[in-house]
């Protein structure tokens, strides 16, 4: 090509040709491969790459090609155009060869020399593309399209194409307003008025766009309100505003003027792209973010728009906008956010403005925080052992920066690592004891990991780091030697407060038990106390004390040195008790285990004697034959003690127990024996086993005592505790593994040797009670040895238990029960304990099984647990029982805690021996605990079968091991009878221990007749009791002005009132009480004691009522010339008949119910069986019937043999007999009725008293209508004459009427005249009007 300063033009064609052979041109300065893409012509079809598919020829392709062609005229230019446009396509090449085939060429570019610089311009429909518009410069002024996207002049030909590209086409989204009011036709496209609307619109549209360059189509698109705005859609090849405009003032001529199109609501949004970016991709809180739109529209007018907040955005302390024009092609608005945050989050809008055209693009962002995990506490020993702290972030921004920092006492510098792959960062510190002495050990330093972004986020996590220093240990500086059975202590201080664990170790690395030392912390460090109460020889040896914190141990060690030295329990002595004449002899013997150098001594009184030794298998005996002189016969009889001394070489000592001799005449011994000794008739004495008759090896030593009692001339046996060898010898074993220092690792192989030495000795722990007591008290020794029982342990404790609740040990189980009552409770501790303690880390299902017991449980896991329901069935027993807990109970326990249930099908035999034959129910003992600490209430369920039902009334009972003195008895607190079908009783408890059931001898079944009629008779009885109560206080308030005229009867009729009354509420709250009790639910606790303090005070109410009533009574006949006033006397009643209840019933409640017994476990009333509540009742209530009864006969006395001078009136007569007959009459109902009712209180209460008490209690309101109120005359005058027909008949009718209307308890009536009679009056002819 010419240099610009020459005169030549050039122009380039677009060559289309069609070739069957390989493109072979080399013409590299003109041709432009990459120029091959599909486009489209303007009035042509597009142009594509095409393949001929044939089977015997080469494929076929289309080529564009541009050339380049020079001239030194422009006046060649027309010509060569005006030929080109003149040839036919496509131009066919030779068919018989391999041939191309021309299918179009077009002129797209054009340059042409401009003063000094030549102009590259391109024809109609071609476009310079963008990336040369960018990198060239443009023709100033030149460019008038709308889009701008490809400019259409450039000052100089790129060196390589491309050159000039097809324009596409544009789709304008427009819209317009027809300023007339909005038909809701046009809503719907298939009106008639829409469609009209439609074609008159595009027919307007069609002749005013069709001037545009590249015309393609206009269509409606809609109509929506806002008067009625227009939208439509207008394709074209890059028209200009220019052109826009006028093709607008073309629509709107051609349009109807009836639509009043407003010209002026033209507007337009294009459809070329505006490209919308986001910087960083990754956006966190505290982000400098830049949004930025490209547009090749050159305009300035750019607004931003956040959807989500609904605001636009304006320039801030925050927000920054800046719009600017990029080489004159391209507007580029940038908004910067400082300081990102969550709330800036969501869809951002930048709106570009010009003319009439919208160009929008829309982009959501998200703010997403910094997050950063990390430990956030660390306890770090100044070991100089290196530590890391880390920090991660959990998203990955190629962090510029992360750093960290310290803030503290103590100042530990460390050394940071970065890892950018797995965003984290290490900080590895090394503290040593000079960094963090002993006395700032505890010292808490924080240190900050911070993540800065490359945007400006930053984000920081703190690590709070305790530094503990090494533990100094100080231990008991001075040197600790004991002697077998004595005790030491060791005690180990540590400088510093913080540890993981302390504990003690032997020099075999053998832990120490936990219950051997105790830990506390202290102000300045920590102490720990090994404490030895009794020290055997297993304690002879060198001690660890180790504080252990993190990886980190301090460790003070102490030699113990432990001399040997017999325990009191072992020294076998010989007697224990004999008679010695008192000029006899007598041998003693102590014997011990093992052959050792001690020094033995016998002791009586204050005189030491030598001993003797002798050494026989294992045992080794020391003897002493005393001779009893005749210096001793002062003595006689007397009784002295024996003992013997053991000293070791380290001069400690040991005193035998004592051995008792009895010095006596010998003139009425009547047994002799060489190895019992003497003894008179009745004489009994208790010798060991081992020194007995009973065989014996000397390696294999029997224990236990035996009894002899002298019969005649005859030592008898009358007790025999003997314990066989093997037993002896498990039990000596077990008493030494209590006191071991390694007793938990020696407890599963002594559990194994048990269980083995159990089942082979079967036959003599069936027969002997001290074999059977003997296994008891081992059990009872080890279970308080474990802190944890696996499974192995469990399976030899309960293979022990099944033999020793065997049918055949039954009986001796009753002899061992005569002579030890609480055997059998403390088996059934043992196993709770045992229970308690179990653990297993291999399955969650926990299950033994044998013929007297059985056990099931599980492990509680990490989840959801299932209710927890396990069944047992005992086939040799015919028993069975289930036990449930719901889930949501389980849901409170800590993971990997155990439920363990263990039911026994015999144990309930042995435990029920003092319960009487007919309260007896045979059925299963189940034991259930939970290893983890529970709160309370804890509901179980538990169903049992109960192979003996006598009828009576189930009871769900629990093994209570603090009654008797702590012996243990059944107790039914927290548990009741949910459901009884046949054989089977359901139980639900709100604690956990050992269940069975019951039968109840205080009431009748609730299914039998006697009971079903018992409610019958209440229920109604108490209905009509209310009725009765409610017509006496009716016809009280009919009568009252008539009755109550003097003060007698005025305050006789306030005590009858208020007796109903408080009867009427007690009736009430009665018939609650009864509501709430249900056999199949549990009590509502606090609506039965309300209701059981209501009952307990309205009741005593009527009692003290009646006393008033009987006090007013003496009141007014003995103290005739004392009057007080009417409200004095009212003043004392209702603090007598209200107050006096208040106290009682309130001090009972506040007494016994912190304690929550006071009310009785299955029913709404005072409790009995615990505190005897039921005595703040019945006391004062037959106090007030004996007092009662006592002024009613010193009144009748005073009435009829008055003496001179206390004479009443006839009034007060009057209403004194009225008095003494409602005393005389109800206070002896009342009190019959309570008598009754406390006699049901007791067990085996005949069903007579429930009965007899069930009527007078249901009946007491009628006995208060009758003989409280309707028997008094004066009432009855004045009901007659309230409802006489005096009103409406003659003087002559009203006599007759009164005559014959004489009620049946009028004073004249035959049943009345008995009354009177009995209380020494008779009637009068007519009623007296008082």
């Amino acid at each position: 090509m010419k240099s610009p300063g020459s005169s030549s033009l050039c122009f380039m064609l677009i060559v289309i040709y069609f070739s069957q052979a390989t493109l072979n041109l080399n013409l590299e300065p003109i041709i432009h491969p990459s120029i091959l893409q599909e486009q489209e012509l303007t009035g042509k079809e597009p142009l594509s790459k095409r393949q001929a598919v044939a089977t015997s020829s080469p494929v076929a392709k289309d080529y564009t090609v541009d050339i380049e062609i020079s001239f030194e005229n422009a006046s060649f230019l027309e010509p060569i155009k005006a030929y080109l446009n003149n040839l036919s396509f496509p131009v066919l090449g030779n068919s018989t060869d391999e041939s191309t085939d021309i299918l179009s060429i077009v002129v797209t570019t054009v340059c042409r020399p401009t003063g000094n610089e030549v102009w590259c311009s391109c024809k109609a429909g071609y476009r310079w593309p963008r990336e040369r518009c960018l990198h060239n410069l443009t023709c100033q002024g030149h460019d008038s399209s709308l889009s701008g996207h490809h400019c259409n002049c450039l000052k100089q030909l790129p060196p390589k194409g491309p050159f000039c590209q097809p324009q596409g086409d544009v789709t304008l989204r427009m819209s317009v307003r027809l300023n007339v009011d909005f038909p809701e036709d046009l809503k719907n496209s298939s009106s008639a008025l829409y469609r009209s609307y439609k074609t008159d619109l595009e027919i307007a549209f069609w002749k005013g766009y069709s001037t545009l360059s590249g015309f393609k189509s206009v269509i409606v698109t809609g109509f929506r309100p806002g008067s009625v705005v227009v939208s439509f859609e207008v394709t074209a090849t890059t028209p200009s505003p220019e052109s826009i405009h006028k093709a607008n003032e073309q629509v709107i001529q051609s349009l109807n003027q009836t639509y009043k199109m407003d010209y002026s609501s033209f507007q337009a949004v294009t459809s070329n792209e505006t490209k919308f970016s986001v910087i960083p991709g990754v956006i966190f809180e505290g982000d400098t973010v830049t949004l930025m739109c490209e547009n090749e529209v050159l305009s300035s007018n750019v607004s931003w728009y956040h959807v989500d907040r609904n605001i636009d955005i304006q320039n801030s302390s925050r927000f920054f906008v800046y719009t600017s024009v990029f080489n004159n092609m391209t507007s580029v608005s940038r908004l910067t956010i400082h300081n990102t945050t969550q709330s800036d989050a969501g869809e951002y809008i930048c709106k570009l403005t010009l003319d009439i055209f919208e160009y929008e693009s829309r982009k959501k962002i998200d703010v997403t925080a910094i997050r950063i995990s990390a430990i956030k506490e660390m306890k770090v020993t100044c070991d100089n052992n290196p530590v890391s702290l880390e920090c991660c972030s959990e998203k990955n921004a190629n962090w510029s920066n992360i750093e960290w920092k310290q803030e503290g006492e103590i100042n530990i510098p460390g050394t940071p690592e970065t890892n950018q792959e797995f965003n984290c960062s290490k900080y590895t510190i090394k503290a040593n004891g000079t960094q963090c002495p002993s006395g700032s050990s505890g010292t808490k330093v924080v240190y900050t990991c911070e993540f800065i972004s490359t945007h400006g986020a930053r984000s920081s996590k703190d690590i709070e780091v305790t530094f503990t220093s090494v533990a100094n240990l100080t231990i008991t500086p001075d040197p600790i030697s004991v002697s077998e059975g004595q005790n030491f202590s060791i005690i180990c201080n540590s400088d510093v407060s913080n540890y993981d664990e302390v504990y003690w170790n032997t020099s075999a690395g053998t832990k120490i038990h936990q219950k051997f030392y105790t830990t506390r912390r202290c102000p300045h460090g920590a102490e720990s106390v090994l404490t030895v109460e009794t020290s055997t020889r297993e304690w002879n040896g060198t001690y660890h004390c180790i504080f252990k914190y993190k990886n980190s141990y301090s460790i003070a060690t102490k030699d113990v040195t432990v001399h040997p030295l017999p325990l009191q329990p072992n020294i076998l002595i010989d007697p224990l008790e004999a008679a010695v004449p008192c000029k006899g002899s007598y041998n003693f013997k102590c014997c011990i285990e093992e052959d050792e150098d001690y020094e033995v001594t016998f002791q009586m009184d204050s005189l030491f004697f030598p001993a003797a030794k002798e050494v026989n298998g294992k045992q080794v005996c020391y003897k002493y034959r005393h001779n009893f002189t005749a210096n001793s016969t002062p003595w006689c009889p007397k009784n002295i003690e024996m003992f013997c001394h053991f000293k070791n070489v380290a001069n400690n000592s040991v005193r035998s127990p004592s051995m008792k001799l009895d010095l006596v005449s010998g003139r009425n011994v009547m047994c002799l024996d060489p190895v019992i000794g003497v003894g008179e008739p009745g004489k009994v004495i208790q010798k060991l086993c081992q020194f007995s008759h009973i065989p014996s090896s000397p390696d294999s030593l029997i224990g236990g005592v035996i009894t002899y009692k002298c019969e005649g001339c005859q030592w008898k046996v009358k007790r025999n505790d003997c314990i066989s060898a093997p037993i002896n010898s498990l039990l000596r074993l077990a008493k030494a593994l209590i006191k071991s220092p390694s007793q938990d690792e020696k407890l599963l192989t002594y559990l194994h040797h048990l269980s083995v030495s159990t089942s082979n000795v079967e036959h003599e722990i069936s027969s002997f009670p001290g074999n059977l007591g003997a296994i008891i008290n081992i059990l009872d020794l080890l279970s308080t040895v474990p802190t944890e029982v696996n499974l192995k342990m469990m399976t030899h404790i309960l293979s022990t238990v099944n033999v020793i609740l065997g049918k055949p040990t039954l009986s001796t189980w009753k002899i061992l029960q005569q002579q030890q009552t609480n055997e059998s409770s403390r088996l059934l501790d043992s196993m709770e304990r045992f229970s308690r303690a179990l653990q297993s880390e291999d399955s969650t299902d926990l299950s033994i099984s044998h013929t007297n017991v059985q056990m099931r449980g599980i492990v509680i896991k990490t989840g959801n647990p299932k209710d927890y329901r396990q069944s047992f069935v005992f086939s040799d027993t015919d028993l069975w029982g289930n036990v449930v807990i719901d889930q949501s109970q389980l849901e409170s326990l800590q993971p990997d805690s155990s439920i363990v249930t263990v039911a026994f099908p015999t144990l309930k035999t042995i435990l029920a021996q003092d319960i009487q034959a007919e309260n007896f129910a045979k059925s299963l003992v189940m034991t259930t605990t939970v290893s983890d600490h529970i709160t309370l209430p804890f509901r179980i369920s538990m169903t049992f079968k109960n192979n003996n039902p006598s009828g009576r009334v189930p009871r769900c009972v629990f093994w209570n091991f603090n009654l008797a003195n702590h012996t243990g008895g059944w107790d039914s607190d927290g548990c009741y009878v949910k459901e009884v079908d046949g054989d089977s009783v359901s139980c639900t408890c709100d604690h956990l221990t050992s269940f069975s059931i019951l039968m109840s001898p205080d009431s009748p079944d609730p299914s039998s007749l006697l009971k079903i009629l018992l409610d019958i008779i209440s229920y109604i009885g108490l209905g009509f009791s209310i009725l009765s109560l409610a017509a006496c206080l009716v016809v009280e308030a009919v009568v009252w002005k008539s009755v109550t005229k003097n003060r007698t009867s005025y305050m006789r009729h306030i005590c009858i009132v208020n007796i109903a009354t408080s009867l009427l509420v007690a009736d009430i709250w009665f018939i609650v009480a009864a509501a709430i009790h249900d056999h199949h639910y549990p009590l509502n606790e606090t609506a039965c004691v309300a209701a059981t303090f209501f009952v307990h005070f309205f009741y005593l109410s009527v009692f003290f009522w009646m006393l008033t009533l009987g006090l007013m009574l003496f009141y007014r006949l003995v103290f005739i010339l004392h009057d007080a006033s009417k409200s004095v006397q009212k003043a004392i009643a209702f603090s007598l008949g209200y107050g006096c209840p208040l106290v009682i019933s309130v001090i009972t409640v506040g007494a016994t119910q912190p304690q929550e017994v006071y009310t009785r476990k299955n029913a709404c009333w005072l409790n009995w069986e615990d505190t005897k509540a039921l005595l703040a009742f019945v006391i004062p209530a037959l106090i007030i019937v004996v007092v009662n009864v006592t002024i009613t006969v010193v009144v009748i006395t005073k009435i009829l043999r008055p003496s001179i001078g206390d004479k009443p009136s006839k009034q007060e007569k009057s209403s004194l007999f009225q008095i003494s007959k409602s005393i005389g009459v109800l206070t002896p109902l009342l009190g019959l009725t309570w008598g009754f009712g406390l006699s049901t209180v007791f067990q085996g209460s005949n069903a007579v008293f429930h009965i007899v008490f069930t009527l007078l209690n249901a009946f007491q309101g009628l006995f208060i209508l009758l003989f409280g109120c309707l028997w008094d005359q004066k009432v009855q005058e004045a009901l007659l004459n309230k409802f006489s027909l005096s009103r409406w008949s003659s003087q002559h009718s009203k006599s007759t009427s009164l005559g014959s209307s004489t009620p049946v308890f009028s004073m004249s009536s035959p049943i009345s005249r008995r009354f009177n009679n009995l209380f020494g009056k008779t009637a009068p002819k007519t009623p007296s009007r008082q």
